[in-house]
Order: C-alpha cells, then structure tokens, then sequence
C-alpha cells in the first residue's frame, strides 16, 4: 500500500504561546533561525549549559530569554510547544517523556518518532504563506520546493490578496453567495495556466 501523508497542518500563533528551545549549539540556533523569519513575534525561551555567540545575539535581537542551565522538567512550566535541540539523545528523550505527561506539543530535532509535529519549509509572501511537509522523510525536499515555491509564486500576490479582502466585504448576499461570487472572480488565477498548459 502506498505511504501517504497523514499530518494535519495547522498556522500557529506563535505570539500566543510560550516556545521552549532546548539546546544552545548549531541545531538550536538553525530551528530559533527559522521560527525567528517565519514568525519574528514568537514568544521563545531556551535552556541549555552554553550557548554559541551568533546565538546570543540573534536572541537579544527577538528578545529570546535564555536560561544558562542544564535542561530540568521545571522549565516546561506554562509552555506549550517544546523544541529539543542537545546532542545528547538521553536528555532528548527525558525532554520528550517530560513533554508527553504534561499534554505538551514537543519535537525532538532530527528524531521523527520523538516528534508531535514537525518544522517545515516555508515560503512567505506577505500575507500569503505555504508550509511545505515530507512527513519527516527529507528536510532537503523540502527545502527545494520552498524554493520552487518561492520563484512560482508571484511577488504581487499579497496586493491581490488585499485587493479581495476590500471587495469581499462589499459583496450582498449569503456565505454561500459570497464564496460563489468570489470562486468566479477568482477563477481566472488558474484558468489561465490551465489554458497555457492546454497549448503546450
């Protein structure tokens, strides 16, 4: 039977909910990198005996908080989202256990079947965002397609979106009404490919 992709991919208020980095090296600095360019509002901490200078200064830039101390279960008190980053796989999994008894989303880098969820590659355009999933099987699939991505879709497209948020709100009507009018008015978007592609 063919593998498929079971994930539920959801958008986080990050600045909503309390991050927890564990780790301070290469790894803790790349995931607080990109949680930091997707969402520069995230409420993070992390924990960890030493932490690289680049990491140091790009936490003061986001006002990260950072604790100096070995990881301890009394710093997942009121998070909501772990990230275990250390190079030591038994704290990780103490980090992850920890995590599981106390109904926290938790994410061991780099260890699929210690992960509640997973990071993945990401384009932004404005208020326009694509989140790009390999079910944990190829970080640099992804990292590929965000790039495809990131070239095919077009550097307008935050002005279209805007543009239909203005003229959604003067349509009459019921929801139903509404979606129909904008599903016509819209349709053209990938009309217009699909015509192209007809002549190829």
């Amino acid at each position: 039977m063919e593998e498929r992709n079971n994930l539920y991919p959801v958008f986080l208020k990050v600045k909503n909910l309390e991050i927890l980095i564990v780790g301070g090296g290469n790894v803790a600095e790349e995931k607080l990198t990109f949680l930091l360019k997707s969402s520069p509002d995230a409420k993070v901490t992390m924990v960890s005996p030493m932490f690289r200078e680049a990491t140091r200064s790009l936490a003061n830039k986001f006002g990260v908080q950072m604790i100096t101390r070995k990881y301890h279960r009394r710093f997942l008190k009121r998070k909501h989202v772990v990230i275990a980053t250390t190079d030591v796989p038994e704290v990780n999994i103490q980090v992850y256990k920890d995590c599981r008894k106390r109904s926290i989303l938790v994410n061991v880098a780099d260890n699929p079947p210690y992960c509640d969820f997973y990071m993945g590659g990401i384009v932004t355009k404005g208020n326009v965002k694509v989140a790009i999933s390999t079910n944990g099987k190829s970080p640099t699939t992804a990292k590929r397609l965000r790039q495809f991505f990131e070239e095919v879709i077009p550097e307008n497209i935050d002005d279209l979106v805007k543009n239909l948020n203005e003229y959604r709100k003067t349509i009459k009507g019921d929801f139903e009404e509404k979606v129909e009018t904008l599903n016509e008015f819209t349709k053209g978007l990938i009309g217009k490919k699909e015509v192209a592609n007809d002549q190829d």
